[in-house]
């Protein structure tokens, strides 16, 4: 197996677009994707780009990747949010999250960022074993909160 670990491009857009509704199939919530494909692919590669993102590719089919936008602390400044990462289920344990996360970690220095974010659900054992290997802390104090505009 010969994974290629490289820059989203506009075009690959759909199929992220159809990993992100695999996740969410993954995470009980089929019906919460609710972001066009123009919407998305605007917020990437528009005027404005607010995310960013690497793919994992083998002989030209994505089978993961790893999305991330910056972040800012009033505490501690600047840091890499992880949003997703993703790796197709047919995929998984091949170790193509960790050469993703390995990625994000090299981006995250390389903009001199010294954090990175993300969140992970309670249930899903697989992906916090994944975290704790990079010896990250979990923190329960805190409550996710939004509203809809």
């Amino acid at each position: 197996m010969s994974i290629l670990i490289r820059r989203v491009l506009k075009e690959d857009c759909p199929r992220l677009l159809e990993l992100i509704t695999e996740l969410a199939v993954y995470e009980k919530a089929p019906n919460e994707v609710t972001v066009s494909l123009a919407h998305f692919e605007e917020s990437g590669f528009g005027n404005n780009p607010v995310w960013w993102a690497f793919a994992a590719e083998e002989d030209g089919v994505i089978h993961g990747f790893a999305l991330y936008y910056i972040r800012y602390s009033t505490w501690k400044g600047q840091a890499m949010y992880l949003e997703d990462i993703i790796v197709t289920e047919a995929m998984r344990g091949k170790k193509i999250g960790k050469l993703l996360f390995d990625r994000l970690i090299g981006e995250a220095k390389e903009k001199k960022l010294s954090r990175i974010v993300w969140q992970v659900l309670e249930w899903n054992e697989p992906a916090i074993n994944f975290y704790k290997k990079y010896n990250a802390e979990f923190d329960g104090g805190w409550l996710n909160c939004s509203i809809y505009t």
